[in-house]
């Protein structure tokens, strides 16, 4: 590159600092005229120029910032190996597919073996195992955690079961140590959803930490954003080797993106019934997808890597006004608790409308959007429910009585950093005006 490209570069970065402002001005808060959303992205002139900076690169797929925040984020996660992917509902088919390579051997898994998960969660924790013929068993969840009600697992249990996969219901850790030592006395995958969860943290340890996998999102929903993008995480080298396989097509070759002969023996290998020494870049191992994401995202994830200890921070106080706030309420509402020995990394604050109120959910939150508060209900509600899954194979657990209480009469607003102290008072007036009314 050119002398006068290096100085062009900079400029157009300097230029960032001036566009932000002007482009995405602060705006006063009025109650009752503006939004307070349930989520959104916070970003700054920093993360602008990093933006800028991987597109005049003009690399465009995965590159030297994707290399750098897979060093980064695997760091901050406190695990050894990370794997960027285009979503997070990627990560979980990245993840999940991993675990029916042909080399994993008597453990792989296969069509109508079973899966341990919750009916009360979201849709793509569960769909990698329907799509590839395994059968989810559904257990209930408890309140006020909203995550598995782990006196349930054993019951969930058969000689099928091969695999657990259960997410952290809104930054919430489940009990990760009565699911990890289930996983371990039976021999069990275990696959951490951690995609609402990052930074959340149980008996000191971070979560995504205790399972197999781990995964997580970076839409612009998330603790940090790169618009699209998620992470596959393991600290497994056979099952990184693995994962990076189903990500790139499922080839058997793990060159980089733009580097040839890693191995040493390009034309030099025989697999399957392959001629000896057809190219390692087109040998193909796993039945695979193209599931990268590009340069330019992993640019804004190193960015917003610098301020996610800030982001969770905020959460968590934003999660604790609310709390505090809607206290005296708490004859209409049950509040949210964190699961005993966790620390959670709070993606939103769930609230459950009591049997008895006056009001019903729905009258809650079209009451809130008339007040121009965002609302979110708890994803799929009961999964099992849903018209995508009413035909399904698979396997209930009880009733799931819980989970039905979750589908009719829970939902959740934001703690998300975007939002003031204005907005939050603002809120908690809101609920009670409601509640007085």
């Amino acid at each position: 590159m050119s002398e006068k490209a290096d100085i062009l570069r900079s400029k157009i970065k300097e230029l960032a600092v001036e566009y932000i402002p002007e482009a995405f001005p602060t705006k006063k808060f009025v109650p009752g005229e503006s939004n307070v959303p349930v989520s959104g992205k916070v970003f700054d002139a920093e993360d602008l120029q990093y933006l800028l900076d991987a597109s005049l690169d003009f690399w465009l797929t995965t590159g030297r910032f994707a290399d750098q925040f897979e060093r980064e984020f695997a760091k901050v996660m406190g695990i050894h190996r990370a794997i960027l992917v285009n979503s997070g509902s990627s990560a979980n088919l990245v993840a999940f597919s991993a675990l029916t390579a042909e080399k994993l051997g008597d453990r792989r898994i296969r069509p109508g073996d079973e899966m341990i998960t919750v009916a009360a969660g979201f849709p793509t924790t569960v769909n990698p195992a329907i799509q590839y013929g395994v059968v989810p068993v559904f257990v209930d969840v408890a309140l006020p955690t909203y995550d598995i009600d782990v006196r349930y697992l054993e019951e969930a249990l058969s000689s099928k079961t091969k695999i657990i996969m259960l997410a952290h219901t809104l930054g919430n850790p489940f009990d990760l140590k009565t699911v990890s030592e289930f996983a371990k006395k039976h021999n069990l995958w275990f696959i951490e959803d951690c995609c609402d969860a990052v930074g959340a943290k149980f008996d000191g340890k971070g979560v995504g930490t205790f399972g197999d996998f781990a995964t997580t999102s970076f839409y612009p929903a998330h603790h940090i954003t790169m618009g699209e993008g998620g992470c596959v995480l393991t600290n497994k080298a056979l099952l990184k080797t693995l994962a990076e396989s189903f990500r790139d097509w499922g080839r058997d070759c793990y060159c980089p993106p733009g580097k040839d002969n890693t191995c040493s023996k390009r034309f030099e290998w025989q697999l399957g019934d392959l001629p000896f020494g057809y190219d390692h870049k087109y040998t193909y191992s796993n039945i695979g997808y193209n599931l990268k994401a590009t340069d330019m995202q992993a640019a804004v994830g190193v960015s917003q890597l610098k301020k996610l200890s800030g982001f969770i921070e905020s959460r968590k106080k934003n999660f604790d006004f609310l709390k505090t706030g809607l206290s005296d309420l708490q004859e209409y509402f049950t509040l949210p608790e964190a699961t005993p020995n966790s620390e959670p990394s709070w993606f939103g604050f769930p609230i459950a409308v009591k049997k008895d109120a006056p009001f019903d959910r729905n009258r809650v939150i079209e009451w809130l959007d008339e007040h121009k508060i965002g609302t979110r209900l708890l994803f799929g509600g009961n999964l099992v429910r849903q018209p995508a899954y009413k035909d399904i194979e698979k396997r209930i657990i009880g009733d799931l009585p819980i989970t039905d209480f979750v589908m009719n009469n829970v939902f959740w607003i934001g703690v998300y950093p975007g939002l003031t102290e204005d907005m939050l008072s603002y809120v908690v007036d809101t609920f009670h005006a409601l509640v007085n009314s």
